[in-house]
Parts: structure tokens; sequence; C-alpha cells
């Protein structure tokens, strides 16, 4: 087991130390955050969805901008798309999982 742990480990380092290598991700990210700073400045909405555990990740990014990340600030546009059980089902069953964040 303890040898899973560390190949675990390993593999979230290497990731990380190839992330931090590449250039084109970083001006990915920057520009992703300019573009999402520029809406949301003017007023508009950020939505943001994910499955499985990436629906639990757009609901903490959701709830950092809405409520505050590290200093005191108003809430910002912000609504989590995978938060609403019934909307989700509703559409999954009637249409299709496939399609759920369409309507």
């Amino acid at each position: 087991m303890i040898d899973l742990v560390k190949r675990q480990l390993a593999q979230s380092i290497d990731t990380m130390t190839r992330v931090l290598r590449d250039e084109t991700t970083h001006t990915a990210v920057v520009e992703a955050g300019r573009i999402t700073a520029d809406a949301m400045k003017s007023g508009r909405k950020l939505l943001v969805c994910g499955n499985g555990g990436s629906a639990a990740d757009a609901q903490h990014l959701v709830a950092e901008f809405v409520s505050r990340l590290t200093v005191d600030r108003p809430a910002l546009r912000a609504i989590a798309l995978t938060t609403d059980t019934s909307i989700l089902t509703a559409v999954g069953n009637d249409h299709s999982f496939d399609h759920i964040f369409e309507r």
C-alpha cells in the first residue's frame, strides 16, 4: 500500500513539474483568467460545470467567487450548474445525460 501511495505522489509531482515547465499552459491560464475577469467586470455571470469530482471542483470555485478567496470584497456573479439535482436528473431522464448542461 505504501508503494501505491508513493507512486501516486510521484505521478502528481511529475504532472505538476510538466505543467510548471509548459509556457503554453501558463499563457492559456493567464488568458482564461483575463477573459473571465473582463466578462465579470462587464456584469456577466460565470457559469461553471463539471462531472464527478470536477462537479465538486466547480462548486468550490463558485463558492470562492461568491464568498471570498483571500480578501473581503463584494460577491462576484457565478453559478455552479451542477448544484440543481432536480434539473440535472429531469433533463437527463427526459432528453439525455449527454445534454444536461445545454438547457
